[in-house]
């Protein structure tokens, strides 16, 4: 039923219960009051999406393709009016006789229509008016699911409401693309959005054979989604995740809009007509890539799933990481057996199946079977979901379907793989994610590497020594305050309690823990680096046989599970050293959201944080006298150039250390001393003379400054713990209370 393309589709009535709640087996006045909530709900929420919108910005039509917010308004209302009302009520007295002509989207049966690229001209009826047609057809609407008739026209209204939740996601999308054009590039919703963070990835392999797809016919569904028929699958991969603006960067790096072998021969010819570099939104600056997002510009999050691709960037990615996109089949089939992540609330998913009828397909009678139908020719199907979907709108067996050159919806990437073509050896793993993370950091401008690439064995050796320089004043203040503290600490720690360490590393900082609270049941030490928790694990049994030690490999950055049994026992978050510092604030907050989210809200968080002090003390922290520091940045070169095939001269790159008052954070670098050009991986990389990598942050905090940020994040500081000069400081964080915010009255 989509107003802004032929993308979204329109149902069959077949006994579908409401999209709130199942409501076709209530008697009848529980199902008529299940029907009008249901109603109210989904009408309440269209209207909230246009409040921070004024007058103008509902009017104007930025495309063809996309429609004024005003028309999704009134076009919705205009459904209920003539699919409902008109049928239901022969006394029922349309608001305005030119509405149906004017929001009329497709059907040739109902009548003659407005030309939809024209819609943005219609500066009347204004807002004020249409937002009336609203309100006397919701009066007329109510009146008749009190009434006892209500029943025979449950499915219709059902349809209706699943058909304007379709408009809450095309009033989003086209806002975004109005906004888009915009200089002062306004944002359409206030608060920031949670950082988007992405698990690692994998691909989960399925054995295929004989399965079904398509709506079984049990509760709501649109036509196109069935009959549910069998179909055959060959042996596949699908990946857990989507792909990220990370990767994404990364086939940018790599030239990937530059490479015809990459792309479809319709693609290369949308790419050269329309001139793409990059998803739509995106805009290069001289701090590296910025995009469009419904909160205004932003810095693009690497972590995030990209967005904003058409289905001819998709295929040439997939062609690109040596991967394929899914069919529809594979997708579906996955989705129910279960195993993938970001489903319905990222990115709708661009799968390789043109959008044709399943055996057996029939269109709905009369004018609501016009949309379907006559659409299956020249467009492929996405499935899943995006940020922007209403919850609960969509499910496994959900087609959504757009044209292979559009891009201003929502639309991302998860790839898939044939099991004969995979290698034994191929894997999505840790080296294969430094290349690309590494690639993707040297291609930026400014160019930047992420530190946590700092702790290979080698550089995990370095740090060590680090710690034992004069100068490197952290580690040792933070474990004497430790030693001072942790009595105070373990009172606090229920009997049985988990203490779940991220970033472990030695484990030696939590041995004044484990010491001073023999009451802990268990000890989770969670660490990228397997060879460090081995060596960590061994000593741990050793000195405390009765201390069950429960390691997880992981990059505890991103979404990682616990032990199902752990999740019911008290948790306790340890992260020392001051590892928070290396995050922006962004992140800092998301990923406290994220341990909020992972220990629940009984949990207590224990975490070390490096204080504000005079800069020479930092500076001299960083930029020890004996080059112990710089040896561990430069070494992060030196693991490109062993795991990378680099070829990095050490001696052409120098150490700089920065002080970034207007940030409270000191930078570190690597900076090329001449003009060069270096191979990564295959790839040439160019720097100019001076020109910097970017490797580490390190901020540092006052308590309040820590303390309003981990209350961004749901936090609340229970207690606070200072060192003497140089200062270090311990927090002690437990969730914050929240209440619910109330739903917004129906008229």
């Amino acid at each position: 039923m989509s107003t802004s393309s032929q993308s979204l589709s329109i149902a069959r009535p077949h006994g579908v219960a409401s999209p709130a709640s199942d409501a076709s087996d209530l008697p009848g006045d529980d199902a008529r009051r299940r029907l009008l909530e249901a109603y109210r709900s989904v009408r309440t929420r269209t209207q909230a999406l246009i409040a921070t919108l004024s007058a103008e910005d509902m009017t104007v039509q930025s495309m063809p393709d996309a429609s004024p917010v005003k028309w999704h308004l009134a076009h919705t209302t205009w459904f209920f009016e003539t699919f409902v009302l008109r049928q239901a009520r022969a006394d029922y007295v349309p608001f305005h006789a030119d509405f149906g002509f004017l929001f009329n989207s497709y059907y040739n049966a109902v009548g003659a229509r407005h030309p939809r690229p024209q819609r943005g001209l219609l500066t009347r009826p204004g807002i004020d008016e249409v937002l009336a047609y609203r309100k006397h057809v919701d009066q007329h609407m109510r009146a008749l699911m009190i009434a006892d008739a209500a029943l025979r026209w449950h499915d219709l209204i059902v349809l209706g409401l699943a058909h304007e939740e379709q408009h809450q996601e095309l009033i989003q999308m086209d806002v975004l693309h109005l906004f888009a054009q915009s200089p002062l590039r306004p944002a359409y919703l206030d608060a920031s959005p949670w950082p988007a963070r992405s698990l690692a990835h994998r691909f989960k392999s399925y054995e295929g054979g004989l399965v079904r797809i398509g709506h079984d016919g049990d509760g709501f569904a649109f036509d196109n989604e069935g009959p549910s028929h069998p179909v055959w699958l060959e042996p596949f991969q699908i990946a857990e995740t989507l792909v990220t603006n990370g990767d994404w960067l990364a086939f940018m790096a790599d030239l990937g809009y530059q490479r015809p072998e990459l792309w479809l021969s319709d693609g290369w010819d949308q790419l050269q007509s329309h001139g793409w570099e990059a998803p739509l939104y995106w805009q290069r600056t001289h701090d590296g890539w910025e995009y469009m997002t419904l909160y205004g510009m932003r810095q693009v999050d690497r972590r995030a799933p990209v967005q904003h691709v058409s289905y001819y960037e998709a295929q040439a990615y997939a062609q690109w990481a040596h991967a394929r996109l899914p069919t529809e089949a594979e997708w579906e089939h996955a989705a129910r057996q279960g195993g993938m992540a970001q489903l319905f609330d990222s990115a709708w998913q661009w799968t390789q199946s043109s959008y044709m009828p399943y055996p057996g397909y029939q269109p709905a009678r009369g004018a609501l079977g016009e949309y379907n139908g006559k659409f299956m020719a020249g467009q492929m199907v996405l499935r899943g979901g995006a940020q922007v979907t209403p919850p609960g709108h969509t499910r496994p067996s959900y087609r959504n379907f757009y044209r292979p050159e559009q891009r201003w919806m929502f639309a991302g990437v998860r790839l898939a793989r044939d099991v004969a073509a995979t290698a034994p050896h191929e894997t999505r793993d840790a080296p294969s994610d430094f290349a690309r993370d590494v690639i993707a950091g040297l291609s930026a401008q400014p160019k930047f590497l992420s530190p946590k690439y700092f702790y290979d064995a080698a550089g995990s050796a370095i740090f060590e020594a680090i710690c034992q320089t004069p100068e490197y004043y952290p580690t040792r203040t933070e474990t004497a305050l430790l030693a001072d503290i942790a009595k105070d600490i373990a009172a606090d720690i229920p009997g049985q309690a988990v203490l779940l360490e991220l970033g472990s590393g030695a484990s030696t900082k939590t041995r004044l823990l484990l010491d001073a609270a023999p009451q802990l049941g268990a000890y989770v030490p969670v660490d990228i680096s397997q060879s460090a928790l081995d060596q960590a694990v061994d000593r741990l049994a050793r000195d405390y046989p009765a201390l069950p030690v429960l390691p997880i490999t992981a990059d505890f950055t991103q979404p990682f599970d616990l032990p199902p049994a752990l999740l019911e026992r008290p948790l306790v978050g340890f992260f020392p050293g001051s590892t928070i510092g290396n995050f922006t604030h962004d992140e800092a907050i998301g990923f406290l959201r994220l341990l909020l989210d992972r220990l629940g809200h009984r949990a207590r968080l224990i975490v070390g944080v490096d204080m504000v002090k005079d800069e020479r003390t930092l500076i001299d922290a960083y930029d020890d006298a004996g080059g112990v520091t710089a040896r561990f940045n430069k070494n992060l070169l030196a693991r490109i150039n062993r795991e990378l095939h680099g070829n990095f001269d050490l001696d052409t790159f120098f150490h700089n250390v920065r002080w970034n008052a207007a940030r409270q954070r000191i930078e570190m670098h690597l900076v090329s001393r001449i003009d060069q050009t270096v191979s990564v991986a295959g790839r040439w990389i160019s720097f100019e003379a001076g020109e910097s990598i970017h490797t580490e942050n390190s901020h540092k905090f006052t308590e309040s400054a820590f303390s309003r940020l981990a209350g961004m994040a749901g936090w609340l500081v229970r207690r606070t713990w200072v060192s003497p000069a140089p200062s270090f400081a311990v927090f002690e964080l437990e969730p914050a209370m929240t209440t619910d915010a109330e739903n917004p009255s129906f008229e």
